[in-house]
């Protein structure tokens, strides 16, 4: 949609795409568009991530570039770019222009349109926000982070070489560089698997954190149940449970059966995805 035709935008930093995100969205309409203002600390959903998760087209602005502005020069900056804009929608705690001396009371007051303002949202008496999804992201808690995202989270990256035992003493692992993403807490995961550009995902096992049964590094690892997955340059990981922390084993073969039992916990918390 050509941005000439767009009459509401939400605006916002948008790290994460969470419910609470959702709800602003869901007051933009036919001709709606996200206006996100790049902070630099987006790690959820850094850059152009963010449109996996909204039908809109999404606008970017850097926070350095804008944050001198005024009051005024910021609507009127807004009104150039959206020439039929009628509606901004911002959140409760929406500040905005030089030293974020402007709420979002006195958006009202400089803007001729509607302004929404969107309430806190909560879940379960708990208030969403981007930095709480990241704090449980951090301690292993992928159930309450997917419940406050609204969907999995989910990191992307590209195939790098591992350290080769995988397929001969092991299982076979993809390997990932993903860079930009917030990590999860070291440890295995139940999760899905997307290869290069294709559109299902494959039921997984991976590991994040540092190989302390072999050489020490830092790794990100899938590994595709009851598939022989050929190479591939790229892959997502949707994460869905957190399974065991990482931790040492006295040989390969304690590892080996330790990865055995992974993949056997996986499955069930598969087949109970699927029920």
């Amino acid at each position: 949609m050509a941005l000439s035709k767009v009459d509401a935008i939400a605006i916002g930093g948008f790290d994460g795409m969470h419910v609470g995100h959702q709800h602003l969205f869901e007051e933009l309409g036919e001709n709606g568009a996200i206006v996100v203002i790049e902070t630099g600390y987006a790690n959820l959903t850094p850059g152009s991530e963010r449109e996996h998760y909204t039908h809109y087209p999404v606008v970017y602005y850097s926070l350095d570039d804008i944050r001198h502005l005024e009051g005024e020069e910021f609507v009127d900056m807004l009104c150039k770019r959206f020439p039929r804009l009628r509606k901004i929608v911002v959140g409760y705690d929406f500040h905005f222009g030089k030293n974020r001396r402007y709420s979002h009371a006195n958006l009202g007051e400089l803007f001729g349109g509607e302004v929404k303002v969107i309430e806190q949202v909560c879940i379960e008496g708990d208030s969403v926000h981007s930095h709480k999804i990241r704090a449980k992201i951090q301690i292993g808690d992928l159930s309450g982070a997917n419940r406050f995202l609204g969907h999995n989270y989910q990191i992307r990256g590209t195939a790098v070489k591992g350290q080769g035992i995988g397929k001969t003493e092991l299982v076979p692992t993809i390997n990932l560089e993903c860079s930009g993403f917030l990590l999860p807490y070291e440890g295995v995961y139940a999760a899905l698997t997307r290869l290069d550009e294709e559109e299902h995902f494959h039921p997984s096992v991976v590991f994040v954190g540092h190989r302390v049964t072999t050489d020490g590094s830092y790794a990100v690892e899938s590994h595709i149940l009851g598939e022989n997955i050929a190479g591939c340059s790229k892959a997502s990981i949707s994460f869905v449970k957190f399974l065991r922390k990482n931790q040492k084993f006295e040989s390969l073969d304690a590892l080996k059966e330790a990865i055995r039992e992974d993949i056997s916990n996986a499955k069930k918390e598969m087949l109970h995805l699927s029920l």
